[in-house]
């Protein structure tokens, strides 16, 4: 069974997606959305993924309530920005972090963190520097970005995956 379907809950995923995507429950739609789940998630074989080992499964709870609270105070901010609440013009920039971490789902979970907040984006990840770039559309303390990225989410992630 693991050789026909070595990720069942990927290809259930993959199958319930198709079928919200066409809205439709009728044979032909589940028989389709069925050999698409299998044959996508055999897929994932090509890429030889491995699992991630989480260390520290309740930092993930902290984890979550901290970037769920920097993305609502960063939609305010930009908010403000584009309604001209505050006065003066934004000063976007590159901002240059150097990271310690080098897992590969630690770094993905900081580049959604990262896009996730509006006005920033992962620009750019030098892997044998270990140095992040990001993009801020109000940059007023590089330092902030660099203690945030460092102290807020890498420790955390860290912790949770290395």
């Amino acid at each position: 069974m693991k050789r026909l379907l070595p990720f069942p809950f990927l290809a259930l995923l993959l199958m319930a997606l198709w079928l919200l995507l066409n809205q439709s429950l009728a044979p032909f739609d589940l028989l389709l959305g069925a050999i698409l789940g299998v044959t996508l998630s055999r897929v994932m074989l090509v890429l030889d993924p491995n699992p991630p080992n989480i260390k520290r499964p309740r930092a993930i709870i902290k984890l979550f309530f901290i970037v769920a609270y920097d993305v609502i105070r960063s939609n305010f901010a930009i908010a403000s920005i584009i309604l001209a609440f505050d006065r003066r013009k934004p000063t976007s920039g590159f901002v240059n972090i150097p990271l310690q971490m080098r897992n590969r789902y630690g770094l993905a979970a900081l580049a959604t963190i990262i896009t996730a907040a509006p006005g920033t984006y992962w620009a750019a990840y030098d892997s044998r520097s270990g140095v992040l770039t990001i993009h801020v559309l109000d940059l007023v303390d590089e330092s902030h970005w660099l203690k945030t990225i460092k102290w807020r989410y890498e420790g955390l992630l860290m912790e949770i995956f290395e």
